[in-house]
């Protein structure tokens, strides 16, 4: 249901049908809160509609949930060029260049405000509506590789059919059905997956006699393990295939499988606000931190003793307490970016997990911070 709501609103925008693709997104505000892709497309909805005000506070979302996106960094530059405010414009180009050089865009902005600024022509360019020149991409609309391909066969088998009609070749066809399935199988490799596979000496010694190891783990327990995370790396369930991964390393399985094991991990991806599909609890995290070894969480709370500098920013994390009432755990947590932190305010951290050398306690890598609007609403 989700993805036929973004593709159909992304269609929409293409077709230039921004007030249906508004009337389709704004109902969905909360179930989408954490979605990116959702608020990009409402804000472009809004900014291409003339709804400018509507496109600022979407944008402020998507810049919440992805920090550096350079598409809603031109999104914030070309309002801030409507208002005037080229001094912030610039900010904004900049930093879209910083991340991606050569984006035309941002180049052909600094050209016309380098060249114009101060001048009537810029306000006179602006007013005129050439400023929408400068609007970022519109969304692209996916399309499933498989449904593709099944297309294809099944129009190959229609042909085939037909022929076999006139030739009186006996043919026997697969039904509609298994042709997705084959075709999906064809498509559904994920990079790593077969740089992954053991091989049969790797199965057919899996565990380690002797030394001293946190889990110990039978034959079979290593190999399904394994096989576990394998699968559920196939789904996106990075994090729940990480906690398989981490008991295996730190186990008495074979070094050529715990090898396999975190190489398997370092195929995983960083994942976004919107696209963590396992959460993971602080209380389950406390009862085992090696388990969890970075595995990224969604947890809310309040920021004390902050410290924010020019790189960085790092404070304490009162897990649980965004509503004042339930302190579940304190965890330091440190960003390798300086973000604005209002210790006044409930905040959500995107994580990742980093247990000390004892396990006894646990600090944050941060990722991504999103604070205010729809958490108190």
């Amino acid at each position: 249901m989700r993805a036929d709501l973004l593709t159909k609103s992304s269609r929409f925008l293409r077709q230039r049908k921004y007030a249906e693709a508004i009337r389709m997104l704004e109902p969905n505000v909360l179930l989408y809160r954490d979605s990116f892709k959702y608020h990009y497309i409402l804000a472009m909805a809004c900014l291409y509609s003339g709804d400018f005000g509507g496109a600022f506070a979407y944008f402020k979302r998507a810049r919440e949930i992805k920090q550096r996106d350079p598409s809603v960094l031109l999104g914030f530059a070309v309002l801030y060029m409507r208002r005037r405010e080229t001094d912030r414009a610039l900010d904004m180009y900049l930093e879209t260049l910083d991340i991606n050089p050569n984006n035309k865009t941002a180049k052909k902005a600094l050209k016309i405000i380098r060249k114009h600024s101060g001048t009537d022509y810029l306000s006179d360019w602006i007013d005129a509506g050439k400023f929408s020149s400068l609007y970022p991409p519109l969304p692209k609309v996916r399309t499933n590789p498989a449904r593709i391909i099944v297309s294809f066969i099944c129009a190959s088998a229609v042909f085939v059919l037909a022929y076999a009609a006139l030739t009186g070749l006996n043919v026997t066809p697969l039904s509609e059905n298994a042709l997705f399935k084959r075709a999906f199988k064809a498509t559904s490799g994920r990079n790593g997956w077969m740089a992954t596979s053991l091989d049969q000496e790797e199965r057919d010694s899996p565990v380690e006699t002797g030394g001293s190891y946190r889990y110990i783990l039978t034959r079979s327990q290593v190999l399904k393990m394994y096989e576990d995370a394998r699968k559920l790396f196939t789904t996106y369930n990075d994090e729940k295939a990480k906690i398989f991964l981490n008991r295996i390393i730190e186990s008495n399985a074979s070094e050529a499988i715990r090898t396999k094991a975190s190489l398997l991990i370092s195929y995983m991806d960083v994942p976004g606000f919107d696209s963590l599909k396992d959460r993971i609890s602080y209380r389950d995290v406390m009862e085992d931190p090696f388990l969890y070894r970075d595995c990224y969480v969604i947890w809310r709370g309040m920021a004390t003793n902050l410290v924010v500098e020019r790189n960085s920013t790092s404070f304490d994390f009162l897990v649980g307490y965004d509503t004042r009432t339930k302190l579940e755990g304190l965890v330091p947590i440190a960003f390798n970016f300086s973000v604005g932190v209002n210790p006044e305010k409930p905040l959500e951290i995107l994580g990742k997990i980093v247990p000390s050398q004892d396990g006894g306690a646990i600090l944050l890598e941060g990722t991504a911070i999103h604070q205010i609007g729809i958490l108190e609403r």
